[in-house]
């Protein structure tokens, strides 16, 4: 969990995507944040994190819902939202924190 704070708390927006390999809206999802993250550059940061792999995580956070999309910034939650999102709309939410 340790390696997790310091992924969050950063002074730029931070994305994160929690998703599992065997969903199929996670896997359009991937395409969407390939989009935001070029979009974006380095004024935030897009992290899938799979949820198989990351359970404790996944369970400390309450993720029940993939794909789940949580934007931390200064290592505070400031929006979550789950199910699919467009590229448009994950851009916009972001450039609010930036």
């Amino acid at each position: 969990m340790s390696k997790f704070g310091e992924l969050i708390d950063v002074e730029i927006p931070v994305l994160l995507d929690f998703y599992t390999e065997l969903n199929g809206q996670s896997e359009s999802m991937h395409l969407v944040l390939r989009d935001v993250a070029a979009a974006l550059g380095d004024k935030a940061k897009v992290i899938k994190i799979d949820v198989e792999k990351n359970q404790e995580l996944a369970e400390a956070l309450r993720v029940k819902t993939l794909p789940t999309l949580i934007i931390y910034k200064d290592g505070e939650m400031k929006w979550r939202q789950s199910g699919e999102q467009n590229a448009n709309t994950l851009i916009d939410v972001i450039q609010e924190y930036i």
